[in-house]
């Protein structure tokens, strides 16, 4: 019998298993986020996937920073919904806030200071 071997480099550059979310950690699951969801009382629509497609996005593009930047993160996603209203906007979709609620339904770990309690989060 021959012995198969993985090569890490060839697992990595699979593509993930939802298409639908290509940047997606790969054990995070659509699933996942909906029992997250359910737990925290959020129902999701489009725009809360949206929300996690450019958050799974933004972590897929900087994944050579040691430390991602709260505000570089904030700017991003104020950027992306910004035709919808902004980060104001997204606090109506997470009122748990929009970095480090969204982040737990994406999968990711958010920055440090999004979930400091003396910053003011609600997380």
């Amino acid at each position: 019998m021959q012995h198969v071997s993985a090569d890490i480099n060839t697992l990595l550059q699979e593509s993930a298993a939802d298409p639908d979310f290509p940047h997606a950690p790969l054990s995070w699951t659509r699933g996942d986020a909906e029992k997250i969801a359910r737990e925290e009382g959020l129902e999701l629509a489009e725009d809360h996937w949206e929300t996690i497609r450019a958050l799974q996005n933004y972590y897929a593009q900087h994944e050579d920073e040691t430390v991602n930047n709260l505000r570089e993160l904030h700017d991003a996603l104020d950027e992306h919904f910004h035709p919808k209203g902004g980060i104001k906007y997204l606090y109506t979709l997470f009122p748990g806030g929009p970095i480090a609620q969204s982040c737990r339904l994406a999968g990711l770990k958010a920055p440090f200071i999004a979930t400091d309690l003396s910053f003011g989060s609600v997380a």
